[in-house]
Order: structure tokens, then C-alpha cells, then sequence
């Protein structure tokens, strides 16, 4: 009885197919999964993660968490700059223990030394009312501290006499933990300095 073999060519050829399916297999599957973990590493740095308050998870896109800091940073100083210098003699004291909620010791420090200079005890005993017209802030948001300016125009009101003034101050803001309601926005000023101030005229 003749027992049939296959042509040992045959059997080459096929073992060869079975072998270059294997790789092209395995080459597209290697090729899926790196393309895969690109695209989700790239998903995860452009993304944060919170959880709500029903457990579901919800992505946050970071630029939209720097277009919110920005917000929030300008927020915040026009805040500050509204408590710190709209001022009179009924409202002085509620109003700077807000403003001070807002900015580190440098805040303090400049507070006491107005307040060593006869700032508010002018305002009590000529009713002084110091009345915030427009504040303007640049913030650099890229770098950690971010370091801002501000441009504060304020008017004082000596009864017969207004005069109005442009203040411009500087500083940096950090992150603090937020402060409900105190201090809101989760940051803090710190290094505050008082750079110039200057008379504004009629027409100017």
C-alpha cells in the first residue's frame, strides 16, 4: 500500500503563508495598540478628571481650566482692588478686613502702614469718600506664581472738591484652598506693592 505525502514544496509553501500571516497579524495588532495608547495618553493630557456628585466621571479640557483661571484671577483682583480702596468712613473697616481675606502679609503690611500714616483716621474726621471708578489687570497666567498689574482709577470726594487719581499696583497671585465666602476664587495675592500714583486732570 502506497502511502500518499504531500509534496514537500507544498507543505513549505503553506507552513511560509501560516508564517507571514502570523506577522502581518501581529505587525497590525502591534501598530493599533501604540496608535492607541498615543491617542490616549494625548486625550489624557489634554483632559482632568472630576467626579459628580452622582459618581459619573466628566473630563475637563485643560485650556478650558486656564480660560477659567484667567477669569477667576481677574475676578479676584478687581474684588481686592474694590474692598482695599473703595472706602469711606461707614464702610472702611467692613471692607478691609475683606480685602485682606485676599492677599497674603504683604497685604497686612501695607494696610498698617496706612494706617500708621493717618490714612483712615483722615477719612474718619474729614468724612473722606475714596470711590473706585475703574480697575483694569494684566495677569500673566503661563508661569506659577502669576504675576500681575493692575490699573485702579479712584476718585476722592472732599465734600466741595473731587479729585481723581490713577494707582497702579503690583504683585502675584497663588493657589490657596478656596474660602467660602471669604475668599472665593482660591487665591491669594502676595508680594502687593503700590508702583505709582499720579493726579488725573479734566480731559486726560
Amino acid at each position: 500500500m502506497k502511502i500518499p505525502y504531500k509534496n514537500i514544496y507544498d507543505v513549505l509553501r503553506t507552513n511560509r503563508f501560516i508564517v507571514l500571516a502570523v506577522i502581518i497579524g501581529a505587525t497590525l495588532t502591534c501598530t493599533v495598540s501604540v496608535l492607541m495608547v498615543v491617542k490616549l495618553h494625548k486625550e489624557t493630557v489634554n483632559n482632568a478628571f472630576v467626579v459628580n456628585t452622582d459618581g459619573s466621571v466628566i473630563p475637563l479640557k485643560l485650556v478650558s481650566q486656564r480660560e477659567n483661571l484667567k477669569v477667576e484671577a481677574l475676578a479676584h483682583l478687581e474684588l481686592f482692588h474694590s474692598y482695599f480702596y473703595n472706602i469711606d468712613a461707614s464702610n472702611y473697616e467692613k471692607n478691609l478686613e475683606k480685602a485682606l481675606w485676599l492677599g497674603n502679609s504683604s497685604v497686612d503690611a501695607l494696610y498698617r502702614q496706612k494706617k500708621a500714616d493717618g490714612v483712615y483716621n483722615r477719612l474718619l474726621q474729614y468724612s473722606l469718600v475714596q470711590k473706585v471708578l475703574k480697575i483694569e489687570s494684566k495677569i500673566d497666567i503661563q508661569n506659577d506664581p502669576y504675576k500681575f498689574e493692575t490699573r485702579t482709577l479712584f476718585e476722592i470726594n472732599r465734600g466741595s472738591v473731587t479729585d481723581t487719581y490713577e494707582l497702579v499696583t503690583t504683585g502675584y497671585l497663588i493657589h490657596v484652598d478656596r474660602n467660602f465666602p471669604k475668599n472665593t476664587h482660591g487665591l491669594l495675592i502676595t508680594d502687593f506693592f503700590e508702583s505709582t500714583l499720579r493726579k488725573v486732570h479734566n480731559g486726560q
